[in-house]
């Protein structure tokens, strides 16, 4: 794993940061936990900066006539042009960002799933949308890695989200050395895991990296980066990973004894399934590379897309719409 390969990622502050809920209490995630000492974590929690404070009195995403507002049931405030002026503020002055992981169901961070009620009356919502600070992450951010902690507990969601991440990290320090060795480099050692995404775009960007136009360097970085971004758009299909493990299947097939591909085709089909991750699958090529080495193998990410103290099996089943 790239040693600069370090992510950096807006966190809700109240995943383990500071007990700030509007309860007063904090939440703590396990995979937050996991990720601290690979992460630059930038805590925020977009509530108390508005100024409602710690506990404080809930709020709700409502629909009117208006559109959406996010509104306090108790004391009839409408917070809505405070939230949207704070995100706009806040997200504009990030330097540096790789990816969001956001507090669930949040009526300000929450992404999906967020209950829209039709005002400030006790009745059930009448359907689900983004939190206000959630929304602007998406809508100022398109492209980026961004999840909740709840559907962060699905093996198949978190592998796409932290594959990316990283993916995407790794280009940030490509393109700030900014030569072309570098891009070429990238390209060659992300073969593997671009093929599993996208194959259209993996050619696209190769034609890319070959610049037959000659353009500007930042020009090509810019026109790499944005087709980089659609190729990770979207987890890559079963059937994409499994030939990708089968083409390395064929590097070892002759030091390999027939139990041990047997073994190795059974894990495929049990990843068809849907009953272990693809983490499980390429730690049985890993140890192949450990035993009779590989130097173009190696050098792929595909292998290890993010660093491997970061492979969690356990999956609680839920989330698991992508």
């Amino acid at each position: 794993m790239d040693s600069l390969a370090r992510p950096t990622v807006v966190v809700s502050k109240c995943l383990g940061f500071a007990a700030c809920r509007y309860n007063g209490l904090s939440i703590s995630s396990d995979i937050v936990k996991a990720l601290m000492p690979y992460v630059d974590f930038v805590p925020v929690c977009a509530e108390v900066e508005i100024g409602l404070g710690v506990p404080r009195d809930p709020i709700r995403v409502a629909s009117g006539a208006s559109g959406l507002r996010l509104l306090q049931p108790s004391t009839g405030a409408d917070v809505t042009d405070r939230m949207t002026r704070f995100a706009a503020s806040f997200l504009g002055s990030l330097p540096i960002v790789d990816g969001f992981l956001l507090k669930s169901r949040s009526p300000s961070c929450g992404m999906r799933d967020v209950k829209v009620f039709r005002g400030v009356e006790k009745e059930a919502a009448v359907g689900k949308g983004s939190g206000f600070f959630g929304s602007a992450v998406l809508e100022r951010f398109p492209g980026h890695p961004a999840e909740d902690e709840g559907r962060l507990m699905n093996f198949r969601i978190r592998e796409h989200f932290l594959t990316s991440l990283y993916a995407l990290t790794r280009f940030r320090a490509a393109r700030g050395r900014l030569a072309m060795r570098d891009l070429v480099d990238y390209q060659a050692r992300n073969k593997l895991l671009l093929m599993s995404y996208n194959q259209k775009e993996m050619r696209i960007l190769g034609k890319i990296v070959a610049n037959p136009e000659k353009k500007a360097l930042p020009d090509v970085f810019g026109e790499y980066e944005a087709h980089l971004r659609a190729a990770l758009a979207k987890p890559p299909k079963y059937t994409s990973n499994i030939n990708v493990l089968m083409h390395a299947l064929g590097y070892f097939k002759d030091g390999l004894t027939l139990p041990e591909k047997a073994h190795f085709i059974a894990s495929l089909e049990k990843y068809r399934a849907g009953k272990i991750p693809l983490s499980a699958t390429i730690a049985i090529v890993n140890s192949w590379l450990a035993r009779f080495g590989g130097d173009y193998l190696k050098q792929q990410t595909f292998f290890e897309p993010y660093p491997e103290a970061l492979v969690e099996i356990t999956d609680s089943g839920k989330g698991r719409d992508l």
